[in-house]
């Protein structure tokens, strides 16, 4: 999942030129400084590296693992491998 605080971002766009799916595209909405924020694009391609967030210079931006649905039950671990 991505976070954008929408009135901490200042345009820069960084985050849309250098995401490496192209997930995040300019929105129409406008923050409080009059600037377009990101967004994530309809087709989420997200792959959640966090580079966005890592370059993004004031900190607009929070990335979190989204949590599977359904976690894999292991009766036994080999190595930090599942092995049934």
């Amino acid at each position: 999942m991505i976070e954008i605080l929408d009135d901490w971002c200042k345009g820069c766009e960084i985050c849309v030129k250098r995401c490496p799916v192209e997930a995040l595209e300019i929105s129409e909405i406008m923050n409080k400084k009059g600037v377009r924020v990101p967004r994530l694009k309809e087709d989420n391609k997200c792959h959640q590296c966090r580079l966005c967030e890592l370059l993004c210079p004031d900190f607009a931006i929070t990335v979190t693992k989204e949590e599977k649905e359904e976690e894999k039950e292991c009766k036994l671990i080999i190595g930090g491998v599942c092995a049934d």
